[in-house]
């Protein structure tokens, strides 16, 4: 985790909520729609993701949130980016450190020193 806890906990209570209504139509922010494990509600979560081709990337600065417990117990979520609906599958965490030449530019950048999100288009 590169973020405090103080940041991410202010992030959630504050930041979030008022960026939620405009995430969809900012450029470089996605909404990632996911299931919990054990209630059951539909969630949606901000991130910023990056596509190359049917890879999508999404750099896990806060570290192994729930969201992301929640995509792999799932094995699959929904998410839109941009003007795009996409279904996810096949969803991993890579950890910090990792150099994997088929992940998107920046992703791929941030990976050396953070985990990072990784999940098939399909």
């Amino acid at each position: 985790m590169l973020i405090p806890v103080w940041l991410e906990r202010f992030q959630i209570k504050y930041v979030n909520p008022l960026l939620r209504p405009l995430s969809k139509r900012m450029p470089g922010f996605a909404v990632i729609r996911h299931r919990g494990r054990t209630s059951g509600t539909q969630y949606e979560t901000i991130v910023t993701a990056y596509r190359k081709g049917d890879l999508l990337a999404i750099g896990l600065l806060h570290g192994k949130t729930n969201w992301v417990k929640n995509v792999l117990a799932a094995g699959e979520a929904d998410i839109h980016v941009g003007h795009e609906d996409l279904h996810l599958v096949n969803p991993r965490v890579l950890p910090a450190g990792t150099v994997d030449e088929t992940l998107p530019r920046i992703p791929r950048m941030l990976a050396k020193r953070q985990g990072t999100f990784v999940a098939d288009v399909s």
